[in-house]
């Protein structure tokens, strides 16, 4: 099928061909934006430590399985008895991948690296990996996990980067 022939085929419609595929994309005319509401509720804790530039997790004190992002119930064994316990700084990095097309909200961004690192007890984080040289990333490659203040958004997150 030529160009001609594909561009036809969707006369009147907002279908493009892609040109790093080429296939035919359908091109909403909608901008989606969401905003999205949640409570924090046992999980404040989780917030107000990484304002103070500590990242936590949740363990069950029945079980002792350790939860990150922090769970206010352990979806194990059902318990909502939880303690708060710190996550080791250092951890080991299990996977990774280069974000090239970026979400519309993450646009404003360079491409950056998503992350798998795996911390003490277990402990699995995904986070953006900030690194100046992405050909300097490799699995197994000792990590460490930070609080940043995100900007321009103006809210602190995490993050891990590559200990030299």
């Amino acid at each position: 099928m030529s160009n001609n022939d594909e561009k036809s085929s969707y006369e009147g419609l907002p279908v493009s061909l892609d040109k790093k595929l080429g296939v035919p994309v359908w091109n909403d005319v909608r901008e989606l934006k969401l905003r999205y509401r949640m409570s924090l509720g046992k999980i404040k804790k989780f917030f107000s430590a990484l304002s103070e530039g500590k990242i936590m997790a949740t363990k069950c004190k029945h079980c002792g399985r350790i939860y990150f992002p922090p769970q206010a119930d352990c979806p194990y064994c059902m318990r909502s008895d939880m303690e708060w316990v710190d996550v080791p700084n250092e951890g080991v990095l299990e996977t990774f991948t280069i974000v090239n097309i970026k979400p519309t909200t993450f646009s404003h961004y360079d491409d950056y690296v998503l992350a798998i690192a795996r911390f003490g007890d277990g402990i699995k984080v995904l986070a953006w990996l900030r690194v100046d040289e992405k050909s300097r990333v490799r699995i197994g490659m000792r990590v460490k996990l930070t609080v940043i203040k995100r900007i321009p958004e103006g809210y602190y997150t995490f993050e891990l980067e590559p200990i030299d």
